[in-house]
């Protein structure tokens, strides 16, 4: 009897176990037209969006700008995450490492996807070309900020200071290596400024947070996407003394561009996100993603949001968006050997 009993037992757990399984099966399946069981339509559940910098900035702007959009065309929750650290380069890596399932996703930006991989190719755990591409999504205006109550009224009043002051100066940036960290840089040779009297850099884990410092007076200047300086401009607390556009721009005419001061080669500078998904990605969720993307462009929500944070929208398509990054890589990695920053 207790081997009738024991058997019994055993035939009544492996049931219930086969229930299990079968229901958790239906929830997550569905029955074809005749009959034949199928996995569910992508996507059945919230997708990530890594965004590789802080809370406040131009990327995290343009995740959460996008999230909202996706979610309307694809009909799931997107969630963004913020994951920081490494100029971008953590949230990267955690990404591209992520399963090939459509549920985790990147918001690419220049610092992370094109800078990092050019100049610090050993420390950086992936390459530009190896994730999926999915499109670009916005361009980011790039200048040169400082607080309102600086004596630097102009962008001429700046450089004159920074030739006079070097490393008494500082500035701050989103992390080496970012176009924050880049623009300054290349700046700095523009103006023939030996290493040795370069301004003192202050790097912070995002555009939001080297905002907040510029802000508090902890740092002179910064240069970066105009997207996390762009509220305080507007409310009179800081000031733009030069933008990198090819044209001055509508909401701030009486600001100069690179080129009028004799800086054209700075118009290289500029922001941009793209969405990107790890690499081996299956061809029907691709698709899929593709379309949600290209569905934002006329997304009144989404271009009023874009608008807001000073950006431009750049939708293009996947084959568009990796020719696009790949000639940003090239760009750093001539300016990285220009300035011997190469990390070999």
């Amino acid at each position: 009897m207790p081997i009738k009993r024991g058997f019994s037992k055993r035939v009544k757990s492996l049931r219930i176990a086969t229930l299990i399984a079968f229901k958790t099966a239906l929830i997550t399946s569905v029955f074809t037209a005749d009959g034949v069981l199928a996995q569910s339509a992508y996507p059945n559940r919230p997708i990530t969006l890594v965004s590789p910098f802080s809370a406040g900035g131009d990327a995290d702007l343009a995740a959460r700008n996008f999230a909202a959009a996706a979610q309307k065309a694809l009909g799931q929750p997107m969630v963004v995450l913020n994951k920081t650290g490494g100029s971008g380069v953590i949230g990267s890596a955690a990404a591209i490492a992520s399963p090939p399932d459509g549920y985790t996703l990147l918001l690419g930006r220049t610092g992370s996807q094109a800078i990092m991989p050019a100049i610090q190719p050993t420390k950086t755990k992936y390459g530009w070309e190896q994730y999926t591409f999915l499109g670009t999504l916005e361009l980011n205006p790039y200048g040169c900020v400082v607080n309102a109550k600086s004596d630097y009224k102009t962008f001429k009043d700046l450089t004159d200071a920074i030739k006079a002051k070097g490393k008494n100066l500082n500035y701050g940036t989103a992390g080496l290596l970012t176009t924050n960290d880049m623009g300054p840089r290349l700046l700095f040779k523009l103006l023939k400024v030996s290493a040795e009297q370069t301004p003192t850099e202050i790097p912070y884990r995002g555009t939001g947070d080297a905002a907040q410092s510029l802000l508090a007076g902890q740092t002179d200047f910064s240069c970066g996407s105009l997207g996390s300086f762009l509220g305080f401009v507007q409310g009179g607390l800081m000031r733009v003394v030069m933008v990198t556009t090819s044209k001055r721009m509508a909401s701030m005419p009486d600001v100069p561009t690179a080129r009028e001061l004799g800086y054209a080669d700075m118009e290289g500078i500029v922001g941009w996100s793209a969405v990107l998904a790890p690499p081996n990605l299956p061809a029907d969720i691709r698709d899929k993603l593709v379309a949600a993307v290209a569905t934002i462009a006329k997304d009144e929500t989404w271009l009023a949001g874009t608008a807001r944070t000073g950006s431009v929208p750049h939708i293009l398509s996947p084959e568009a968006t990796k020719d696009f990054i790949h000639k940003q890589f090239q760009l750093y990695r001539s300016l990285g050997e220009d300035l011997n920053l190469i990390d070999k």
